[in-house]
């Protein structure tokens, strides 16, 4: 999709995925590996021996009945939530702690902001600031975080809106955009940092029919692209049109992962069958 910056076409794609989340590539075309992940809340078991890698430019959906840890798993690879054992590299490092000898040390908050730089969270509610319009949210990150000049900022940030359908919307604030457009303009605020990999949390959840399209549009166009996703929705066209695998989790444990054709057409495990029998 191109759009139009100050007169002149702007491959805005191609800008946004080009270098990658602007950090070195490493050697592995892993994004995601995370091994032998278990999570805890309190006495609950959330997450049970849960192994997933996504390669660089690969979509995973995360399907599942609620309380199967679909969000907390993709939280945890954010370290928005903290695991107790296991490891979680995003882009080759360990994702929130330091291996001591064989035994997980919680990282410094530095680093650990340094690491989430690399990651784009897109959630079921949308999280901007009421107080600052379209274009402001978009920008705040950039400028604050990664030093980026605020007039580099302005241009991303529009160069962002029209590429998420939204270039009118700039001096909006929140409360004077839809659901879907507020939608919109958060998953332009993830991509204004460039991230490695995009997390989305069942980001079309919160909006009513008539805008989910909207959104799964502006997604659907990040995968063609390249863009490496994780996404945990309910939507099963996006996942049978744009998941390169999908994975679905019961009860903290991932029962079966393939591809679409194999998912939707001939799984294998009962407690996939009995799923999609229910909601297709």
């Amino acid at each position: 999709m191109t759009g139009h910056v100050h007169g002149t076409d702007v491959d805005v794609s191609r800008d946004l995925l080009g270098a990658i989340g602007g950090v070195p590539t490493p050697p592995t075309d892993m994004v995601v590996d995370a091994t032998n992940v278990e999570k805890w809340f309190g006495k609950l078991h959330v997450l049970r021996d849960v192994s997933l890698t996504v390669k660089r430019q690969e979509v995973v959906v995360v399907l599942g009945p609620s309380g199967s840890g679909k969000t907390t798993f993709i939280r945890c690879v954010n370290h928005l939530e903290k695991i107790q054992s296991g490891r979680i590299f995003v882009n080759g490092h360990l994702i929130g702690y330091r291996d001591v000898n064989g035994k997980l040390v919680e990282d410094k908050e530095a680093n650990i902001a340094r690491q989430r730089q690399e990651i784009g969270m897109v959630f079921q509610r949308f999280n901007l600031f009421p107080h600052k319009t379209a274009l402001e949210n978009i920008i705040e990150a950039p400028i604050q975080v990664r030093g980026t000049p605020k007039d580099e900022a302005i241009e991303m940030g529009r160069a962002l809106l029209t590429r998420v359908g939204l270039a009118a919307k700039e001096g909006s604030y929140p409360s004077q955009l839809s659901g879907g457009q507020q939608q919109r303009v958060a998953i332009a605020r993830a991509l204004a940092m460039k991230p490695a990999l995009m997390l989305f949390d069942e980001p079309t959840s919160a909006l009513d029919p008539e805008m989910i399209g909207e959104v799964l549009e502006v997604m659907k166009e990040l995968a063609r692209e390249g863009m490496t996703m994780i996404v945990v929705t309910h939507e099963m066209g996006f996942a049978k049109e744009v998941a390169d695998r999908v994975v679905m989790m019961d009860d903290g444990v991932v029962v079966e992962e393939g591809t679409p054709e194999h998912f939707f057409s001939n799984p294998t495990h009962e407690r996939t069958k009995s799923f999609l029998s229910k909601i297709l």
